[in-house]
């Protein structure tokens, strides 16, 4: 099997920069970033009636489901005395957003519409260093009152009463969370219209699914309505995985079970190989290249993560300013991203089955 490791390496030193872009810009404390955040009512949601706020517009609605996608963290904050939430119109959140879209939101491309706006992000390198609370009202300001206006917006005016999926990573999960405990809380008849809820890279944990008992997580492939999630780690990490919490769920993105069985790196249905700035490599027909057999899956009950075995740490988790070593949290898509496209086709299939 012959793999250009470096280009999966490349992502994370990519990705490395952007959280340590944030991290030495540091310099101010907490106690000031946190000053930073505004009440929920005071903030003034952006326009998503404006296509240029919106990172992905589908131009004909030819798929009878659509994914709603929210990406995770693209933007860091460069100088101390920079505001802890970007504009919207920020480039590099604007470019790095686009990469993210490609790696993660197109495996469900052949199934669904897919729509997804741009959201004004806290800088991840400041909030992760805070309590969790504190990251909370953060996030539950600006970047969830975007969220909540795009998907208010995508659901009158373009959605038209076709069933969705819900698809996140990592900032991007952080806030899905509370649209699925608040607004489908408010609105049940849009959440019977939910196939799955893809929450990856952020934990769903039991206390959260008990707060919320209209919410359930997945036990197997085909289920529906449910949240899938997980975080991907090797067998030990040093230092620390600050998106996962106590009481985190996984299941596993090649067996679709919740036991620990592993699933071997020879049943993964493909993984994506990356060029140096993060984006897909492709062949010459334009196509994804595949890269087989390369990482495998198990879940760890205990610490509620994926453990993957088989691929090496020193290369792609050497650690960062954000995230310890043997976090594979850059690569929660990329290394099981065709197994996320056939799941989401199951569910689909057996989503429109039962609702004829």
């Amino acid at each position: 099997m012959k793999i250009e490791k470096r280009l999966f390496l490349s992502l994370t030193v990519l990705l490395c920069c952007l959280a340590i872009a944030g991290c030495s810009a540091k310099t101010a404390d907490t106690k000031k970033d946190a000053a930073q955040t505004e009440s929920s009512t005071a903030i003034q949601a952006t326009d998503y009636s404006q296509s240029n706020h919106w990172l992905n517009l589908p131009t004909e609605n030819n798929k009878d489901v659509d994914v709603f996608y929210l990406y995770p963290s693209a933007w860091a904050k460069v100088n101390a005395d920079d505001p802890i939430i970007c504009d919207i119109d920020n480039p590099v959140m604007l470019q790095q957003s686009k990469l993210a879209y490609e790696r993660q939101a197109t495996a469900f491309s052949d199934i669904a519409n897919i729509y997804a706006p741009y959201y004004r992000q806290d800088d991840a390198g400041s909030t992760l260093s805070m309590s969790v609370d504190e990251q909370q009202d953060i996030v539950k300001g600006v970047p969830l009152t975007d969220a909540l206006a795009a998907f208010d917006y995508y659901i009158k005016n373009y959605n038209n009463g076709r069933p969705f999926i819900l698809a996140s990573h990592s900032q991007g999960s952080n806030v899905m969370i509370y649209i699925l405990s608040e607004y489908m809380k408010a609105h049940p008849e849009v959440n019977n219209r939910m196939i799955a809820a893809y929450v990856i890279g952020y934990s769903v944990t039991d206390d959260y699914l008990a707060q919320n008992p209209n919410l359930k997580f997945a036990t197997g492939a085909g289920d529906t309505g449910v949240i899938i999630s997980y975080n991907t780690q090797a067998p030990t990490i040093e230092g620390t995985d600050g998106v996962v919490t106590p009481g985190a769920k996984a299941i596993n993105p090649i067996s679709w079970t919740t036991d620990e069985t592993v699933a071997p790196a020879s049943d993964n249905l493909g993984s994506l190989q990356l060029n140096s700035d993060g984006s897909v490599a492709k062949n010459e027909d334009g196509t994804n290249i595949v890269v087989k057999n390369f990482a495998d899956a198990q879940v760890d009950t205990a610490k509620g993560v994926i453990i993957c075995s088989t691929v090496d740490v020193d290369k792609y988790a050497p650690g960062s300013a954000m995230f310890g070593k043997g976090v594979f949290h850059s690569f929660d898509f990329p290394f099981y991203y065709y197994d996320i496209q056939a799941n989401a086709a199951l569910r689909v299939q057996n989503y429109l089955l039962n609702h004829k």
